[in-house]
């Protein structure tokens, strides 16, 4: 017992010695780094001969800085902001509008920059949600409720009027899309909608439209939101893919389709973007200002947002009575509501009732229906 005692000892003594040299080499290796950092950030002529000395002799280290300092060069140069001017704009949007005149089948895949005029932070822009977390700051959620689709949701849903858009691809959750009036038919969301909760056990998949953000208590892996279907009594989910659950491009496209031709990629944004080399054309460009000069090349009339037309107010369906209290985020107010008209009774109606095989129909249930019985 005394000998398996002093080996256990032993043994326990060497690990700790052993994390301790760990510790020491990582603490060396820091200091070398922050040398070496401080040391090439000074001109040549201003190194000292302990200083050269010292850059020889951590010569892998030297190596290690630089290629970190271009990967941070180059990353912050993606993220800058480039403008084209004017004329130069104008000129890409004029190669644009034909573009789209001869378009057989044009797709535009929309993204996070198509909603920031109506308030609603993007991802990777100077004061998007990505870039301020990467600075250690804190991000505020912005009252949705008070969003209202912006000129270049109008002008997407008006070029669908037209026949000029054939379907939109969307990865913003915000629901600006369906408000503006783009038929359900010709959207898909690939992110989900915020306004939408569903019930996965109704066959086929019961949809309830809401007017408030339905992921207050949802998150990662995390889908139910605390509301019960009106028919079978089990749990809504939300429709969201949150972060860390599957990613997808965050750039907005126009894809330019073509029945004797490969596809063409048209793309719009400001910053630098994986699919810049594929594309035909890239514009640097607000949206709203790129799509006000594409609609007057087009010589097409674009309707103003009016909140009387807004089709989530007919769409939507009111909590179960029990449920009224069940979220604190602010609701949509319908126009109505406003002019101090009272508010719609809470309780279901015939006429507001959740539809089945709605927006996201067949397909969507089976998956999450598995993993609920698994």
């Amino acid at each position: 017992m005394e000998g398996n005692a002093e080996t256990g000892n032993s043994s326990r003594a060497r690990r700790k010695a052993l994390d301790k040299a760990k510790i020491l080499q990582r603490e060396r290796e820091r200091k070398i780094f922050r040398l070496v950092g401080q040391v090439l950030k000074k001109p040549e002529t201003e190194r000292s001969k302990e200083e050269v000395a010292a850059l020889v002799l951590h010569r892998e280290t030297v190596d290690e800085v630089c290629k970190r300092q271009i990967r941070r060069s180059v990353l912050k140069r993606k993220q800058e902001e480039v403008f084209d001017d004017a004329d130069e704009l104008k000129l890409k949007v004029k190669q644009l509008a034909e573009a789209v005149r001869e378009a057989h089948h044009l797709v535009v895949y929309t993204g996070a920059g198509i909603s920031t005029a109506a308030s609603i932070p993007d991802y990777r822009g100077p004061n998007g949600v990505w870039t301020q977390l990467q600075k250690g700051k804190a991000i505020s959620s912005s009252d949705l409720s008070k969003a209202a689709p912006t000129l270049t949701h109008m002008c997407i849903r008006m070029l669908h009027k037209e026949k000029l858009v054939k379907h939109v691809v969307s990865q913003n959750c915000d629901g600006l899309h369906l408000r503006s009036g783009l038929p359900r038919h010709a959207l898909s969301e690939l992110h989900g909608n915020m306004y939408i909760e569903v019930c996965t056990t109704c066959s086929p998949v019961r949809e309830y439209v809401r007017l408030f953000d339905v992921t207050e208590r949802t998150s990662l892996h995390r889908h139910t939101t605390g509301r019960r279907c009106s028919h079978c009594g089990d749990e809504l989910r939300d429709t969201i893919v949150h972060f860390g659950e599957r990613g997808t491009l965050e750039q907005p496209y126009l894809f330019i389709y073509s029945s004797l031709k490969q596809p063409k990629l048209y793309i719009v944004n400001l910053q630098w973007t994986p699919k810049d080399d594929l594309a035909v054309l890239k514009i640097h460009g607000k949206c709203d200002d790129v799509m006000n000069i594409l609609m007057e090349e087009l010589n097409i009339q674009t309707p103003k947002y009016d909140r009387a037309e807004d089709p989530i107010f007919t769409l939507a369906t009111p909590p179960l009575p029990e449920e009224v209290q069940s979220h604190s985020r602010a609701v949509l107010t319908a126009p109505e509501e406003q002019e101090g008209v009272p508010a719609a009774s809470t309780e279901q109606t015939d006429e507001a009732s959740p539809v089945q095989g709605g927006w996201f129909g067949r397909g969507y249930s089976k998956g999450r229906r598995r993993r609920r019985k698994n």
